[in-house]
């Protein structure tokens, strides 16, 4: 077996809601067009992620973020790794079809001292990003999503969610 030397890893995540938060990551990038969130705060019993939107969601568009969530958690897609290389990295970038999730890989977001080696994990064909946390082998294991509520800070444009899974 080759072994990879990855980055230190300081946080020991929930797997259900860390790997959640990679399916909302992509729901929201689909839905609205935006970056996946920058500031995420992904815990067991309540979790918090923001995105920066051009407008507020109304409630029935809340509704349907959960409602979407809860139907990709079902559809019980494998998450898998894939060690990568950065070189390697640029390649499955540059050979990404146009709005597949390998398209909106970035090197621009890993940390300056992030390893040579590259961990991508992929949920079905629905999302990849480079991660070195603990995640759940299927979406089915995740549970079930749980919308808690949101807050919107129109100055900053600033959309945050907070929810929890329901095991």
């Amino acid at each position: 077996m080759d072994e990879y030397i990855l980055n230190d890893h300081n946080k020991e995540e929930f797997p259900p809601a860390h790997t959640a938060e990679h399916l909302l990551n992509q729901l929201m990038v689909r839905m609205f067009g935006c970056e996946r969130s920058r500031n995420a705060h992904i815990e067991r019993k309540k979790s918090k992620i923001s995105y920066t939107l051009e407008r507020k969601p109304d409630r029935k568009v809340e509704k349907e973020i959960e409602r979407q969530m809860n139907a990709l958690i079902a559809e019980d897609m494998p998450v898998t790794f894939q060690f990568v290389t950065r070189a390697e990295l640029d390649g499955v970038i540059m050979d990404a079809e146009e709005g597949s999730p390998d398209a909106q890989l970035s090197l621009e977001r890993l940390p300056d001292d992030a390893s040579e080696t590259i961990r991508l994990v992929r949920i079905g064909d629905y999302d990849v990003c480079p991660c070195i946390g603990k995640h759940v082998r299927s979406t089915a294991q995740i549970g079930r999503f749980e919308m808690l509520g949101t807050n919107w800070d129109e100055e900053k444009r600033s959309f945050r969610i907070r929810f929890k899974i329901v095991l």
